[in-house]
């Protein structure tokens, strides 16, 4: 529930940042440089305009570069101990509070869950890759990376309630 939360939080503020072009000011004066002064209304027509701007080199990673591969290998292993450690605390008497316990138990679905919420990871990192959000696309990954980490810590760190 938290986790779905987050991430329709980033989804909105992905949607609500759209992405930005940075303009230097060399850019800016060569611009006005460029526009041509006014012109005497018996000017040719043809002399008033003008080629379509250059366009601008945008700074861009190709999606499965190096970090990515790293940061959804990350994802991915500490989704795996997130389904360890919350089988090792139901082993030990506690319950799952963000799930249904009848989903936990079916270990196919548990396991399928934590799939998809790696796959979703990737996904969502896509789309703002393919927007242009490049920098949110690496945070989108630490985030769930600190999430999931935090998660397992605390499923290690309960302690063992037996059943009398």
């Amino acid at each position: 529930m938290a986790m779905s939360a987050l991430v329709s939080l980033l989804l909105l503020l992905c949607c609500l940042a759209p992405a930005q072009e940075v303009r230097s000011s060399e850019t800016r004066e060569s611009d006005s440089a460029a526009r041509p002064a006014l012109l005497p209304p018996e000017a040719d027509a043809a002399a008033i305009v003008k080629a379509p701007p250059a366009p601008q080199p945008t700074v861009s990673h190709a999606f499965w570069d190096r970090k990515n591969v790293l940061l959804f290998s990350g994802v991915a292993a500490l989704r795996a101990l997130d389904y360890a450690s919350t089988r090792n605390f139901e082993a030990r008497g506690r319950q799952e509070i963000l799930l249904p316990q009848n989903v936990v138990d079916n270990s196919a679905a548990f396991a399928s869950i934590e799939a998809a919420g790696t796959a979703t990871s990737v996904g969502i990192s896509y789309w703002l890759h393919r927007s242009g959000h490049h920098r949110m696309e690496r945070w989108l990954s630490l985030v769930h990376l600190g999430a999931t980490a935090f998660g397992d810590a605390r499923n290690y760190a309960l302690k063992s309630k037996h059943r009398q």
